[in-house]
């Protein structure tokens, strides 16, 4: 009875030594992440179906599972209030089940020259309600400029964790009985240690499959809000003084800036190598006629022959 006792259990040693090298870190899986920018989630990598840690002789189908995607959106919009447009964003993902992940409200500067608002917030509403909320964020803007939408299907991931899941399950099973019919406290010891390490596993495999739940249960919503000063809006048969004063000002100010560059460049450059480039030249030529006359020299005429 000991030996088949000990033989039992140096073989249930041998299944579970193979996989416990590839054990992945169950922190990484306890809790949902939320980017601000809402990526598509990567999914974990899937191992084989059929578990080392099954019991010989025991089977495990899938079990049927409804599809599991991973829906996130990116927007940027053009509003007249970047604030208060996401105050309203972030009521309307409360209302909705949801809540907001993170906001952030800053200042740009805008091609003419001043400082417009700019704002961002990050949201997860329910996947049913995505739709929903993806039209209210659009009604009553000015422009929408850009819109993203990602989906990753994980459910056959999902699926190889449930099965993992149930091998391990059934291995502690078996290990919880082989502990109770153990006779020596050597045998119970290394029954109990193996044990530790399987309900650890166990508890990895509930965690991945707690975060595809969770993420295929709260699709994210990325939207960025620009406000209508940054963008230069059409205007037909239209003419506002104000801004054509604020443009024939702006383009006083580049010329005069233009004009001074230019005095700056003349002075501290343009004289300077002028200046040296004519006196080089001018030094050259004086090298090069000397030299000219050394090596044809004039001819000086014979004297004239008096009459005769």
């Amino acid at each position: 009875m000991k030996r088949n006792l000990i033989a039992l259990i140096l073989a249930a040693l041998l299944m579970t030594s193979c996989a416990a090298s590839a054990t992945p870190s169950y922190e990484k899986y306890t809790e949902l992440a939320y980017p601000t920018s809402a990526p598509a989630m990567e999914a974990p990598a899937a191992a084989p179906v059929a578990d080392s840690l099954a019991v010989q002789g025991t089977s495990f189908n899938p079990i049927p599972q409804e599809r599991l995607v991973i829906q996130n959106a990116d927007l940027t919009i053009v509003v007249q209030d970047p604030q208060g447009r996401m105050n309203e964003i972030g009521a309307m993902a409360a209302r909705l089940g949801g809540f907001v992940v993170s906001s952030n409200q800053y200042e740009t500067t805008a091609s003419n020259g001043i400082q417009v608002p700019e704002a961002s917030i990050t949201i997860r509403v329910p996947a049913k309600s995505l739709e929903d909320a993806l039209t209210q964020i659009k009604t009553g803007v000015v422009d929408v400029q850009a819109e993203t939408r990602s989906g990753q299907d994980v459910t056959d991931q999902y699926v190889d964790l449930q099965s993992r899941l149930k091998a391990r399950q059934a291995a502690e099973s078996q290990l919880l009985k082989m502990m109770e019919q153990a006779e020596r406290a050597e045998d119970a010891l290394a029954i109990f240690n193996q044990l530790i390490q399987i309900q650890s596993e166990i508890e990895v495999l509930k965690g991945q499959m707690t975060y595809f739940e969770q993420a295929a249960a709260l699709s994210a919503i990325s939207v960025r809000l620009v406000a209508e000063e940054s963008i230069q809006p059409i205007e037909i048969a239209g003419w506002q003084p104000k801004g054509v004063a604020r443009d024939a000002a702006q383009a006083l100010v580049n010329f005069l800036q233009g004009f001074a560059s230019f005095l700056i460049w003349l002075a501290i450059f343009i004289l300077p190598v002028a200046v040296v480039s004519i006196l080089l030249l001018a030094l050259l030529w004086r090298v090069l006629r000397w030299f000219w006359r050394k090596v044809f020299p004039r001819k000086t005429p014979p004297p004239a022959q008096p009459a005769a």
